[in-house]
C-alpha cells in the first residue's frame, strides 16, 4: 500500500523526497489541487471513500500518515 501511494505522490510532484517528508501539507508541498488529484487517486486505487471529515493536514503529511488514514477506511 505505501509503494502505491508513493508512486502516486511521485506523478504529482517529481522533485520532493515523499519517502521521508512528514510535512507535505505543513510546509506547502502539496497544494490544495494536489490534495483533490490525490484523494481521487487513493478512492480508485484502493477503493475507498475518503469523507470531508477524514481531509485533515494530519492525515496527508506523511506517506505513512496517508497509509494509516486509507488502511483504516478500508477495514470500514
Amino acid at each position: 500500500m505505501r509503494d502505491t501511494i508513493l508512486e502516486i505522490l511521485e506523478d504529482i510532484g517529481e522533485d520532493v523526497d515523499f519517502d521521508t517528508c512528514e510535512t507535505l501539507i505543513d510546509d506547502g508541498i502539496l497544494s490544495s489541487l494536489d490534495i483533490i488529484q490525490l484523494i481521487g487517486a487513493l478512492n480508485d486505487e484502493f477503493d475507498i471513500s475518503i469523507p470531508a471529515t477524514e481531509i485533515i493536514p494530519e492525515n496527508f503529511n506523511s506517506v505513512d500518515a496517508m497509509a494509516a488514514m486509507v488502511a483504516r477506511l478500508s477495514e470500514e
